[in-house]
């Protein structure tokens, strides 16, 4: 009965290229713009990017070589293995299957690894000599740390104020890995001076903290300091992909051709796009697939957000990106899923909802840590918040695939463990946690702001080939 409880995949298996679905999209993606409104060029990003990584970013291959360097690291810890949750169907009395990507088997235990080891090595052939960056949860920090220590490269994280502070454990890996974690907004930098002088208890953003990793990225006139976004843009997508390219080889070697429905957390769009999209691809060529990215109902960028130009961080250090947004001032509410506390959506994210190949879904934050806990005492993990978006989303499904005694299969990732988030557990258990639902009047006002800057209104464009769904809570 328990023969697929776990998948392994041997590692000569593990993919040799990353897939990139700009190259499939139906309706080609629209450009990110400058500040004259014209689309950025490559030396505008080359001041805070190598020009390798601009390459992969700007990249219309449909499939691109992972450098064996790369792939000799993912090796510490890839394939990571594709398990059956047999002991949460069985509580949930669910004919439906639900196997997941266990991507906690990372040494910093997520799937933020994916793309710090790449991130890490082109920079490194590139000549960088310190990479700055941002972290939410600090699964990225950690991961990116214990990369640059690999690739002989300083690494500094500005950590999101109000994870450093229920995250203490965090900031201890990064420095463990060698790397530098400041509370973020912090006065190193003029753009958190600005914060704090307007609110001195401001609990943090990733967009604050994405302006003050780029600030000090740009300050350095040598080229030597450059800039590693863990999320949000297309490089960071592509590197993710090994993710769904290897569960496709898992599935296929216990006979299953396709999942039914395939989910994941979404916060900038990382590790929803590393499991969803190859399958996507299958999508697109025919294959009867529902996809469905999960999200915080207290930031719901994809479900409820404006699809619009907008700035990925606070400061406007970076260029105007078409994506689902709640605003780049927007200061999301302290919920413990740190990794999913952005304003924005990364825009190939953004077109594959805008096209109907992503069918979002919001979730409130007890619900999901209802489902971490049930998780925890069927299945035996502690999982990571960010996570337990995806688990509650999945139960929703398994019990719907019951009352309509439907089997299917279920796939998702499992982003993380949550060994270094217990506090919200123990705030949970202790009846502490209350859900938030962003009022429309904020989202409204997120709209008439943008358009009073002037920000062009992404054009809504699609083949009109997919149904697009959306659930909010």
């Amino acid at each position: 009965m328990y023969e697929d409880a776990k998948i392994y995949l041997p590692a000569s298996e593990m993919p040799r290229q990353w897939y990139n679905l700009a190259a499939d999209l139906p309706t080609p993606m629209l450009p990110p713009l400058g500040p004259d409104g014209k689309p950025v060029t490559f030396e505008q990003m080359s001041a805070i990017f190598p020009g390798n990584i601009l390459e992969q970013e700007m990249s219309s291959k449909q499939w691109i070589d992972i450098p064996e360097e790369v792939r000799n690291h993912l090796m510490r810890w890839r394939p990571t293995p594709l398990r059956r949750a047999y002991w949460l169907e069985k509580a949930l009395g669910t004919p439906a299957k639900i196997y997941y990507k266990d991507e906690s088997a990372s040494p910093a235990g997520s799937h933020k690894g994916n793309t710090a080891i790449a991130q890490a090595y082109y920079n490194k052939v590139a000549g960088t000599k310190t990479i700055t960056t941002e972290t939410g949860a600090g699964q990225w920090g950690s991961a990116l740390s214990s990369a640059c220590t690999l690739m002989g490269i300083d690494c500094k994280v500005f950590m999101v104020k109000v994870s450093f502070e229920q995250k203490p454990f965090r900031k201890m890996l990064m420095e463990t890995w060698g790397g530098h974690c400041v509370a973020s907004p912090s006065m190193e930098t003029e753009v958190g001076r600005k914060v704090l002088a307007e609110d001195p208890n401001c609990p943090g953003s990733l967009g604050i903290a994405i302006s003050e990793a780029v600030e000090v990225a740009k300050a350095d006139k040598t080229g030597k300091t450059k800039y590693a976004l863990g999320s949000v843009l297309n490089h960071v997508m592509l590197h993710q992909t090994v993710i769904g390219l290897e569960a496709q080889k898992q599935l296929a070697m216990i006979g299953i051709k396709k999942p039914d429905v395939v989910m994941s957390c979404a916060g900038g769009g990382s590790n929803f796009a590393g499991m969803a999209f190859p399958f996507a691809h299958d999508k697109i060529n025919g294959a009867d697939i529902e996809i469905v990215p999960v999200e915080p109902a207290s930031c719901p960028s994809l479900t409820r957000g404006v699809f619009c130009y907008d700035y990925g961080d606070l400061s406007g250090f970076t260029p105007l990106l078409p994506m689902h947004t709640l605003g780049h001032d927007y200061i999301p509410s302290s919920i413990h899923a740190g990794g999913l506390r952005y304003h924005g959506m990364s825009p190939i994210v953004s077109q594959g909802v805008v096209e109907g190949l992503f069918n979002p879904m919001s979730v409130l934050q007890t619900e999901c840590f209802e489902a971490g806990v049930l998780w925890a005492r069927t299945e035996g993990w502690v999982i990571a918040p960010e996570s337990s978006h995806t688990v509650a989303a999945v139960i929703r499904e398994a019990k719907k695939a019951k009352e309509e005694g439907k089997e299917k299969t279920i796939l998702f990732t499992l982003s993380g463990h949550g060994y270094l988030d217990l506090i919200g557990y123990d705030r949970y258990l202790k009846g502490e946690i209350k859900d938030y639902i962003l009022p429309q009047a904020e989202i409204d006002a997120t709209e008439a702001r943008l358009a009073a800057k002037g920000f062009p209104k992404a054009e809504a464009r699609s083949t009109g080939k997919w149904h697009q769904g959306i659930h909010n809570v």
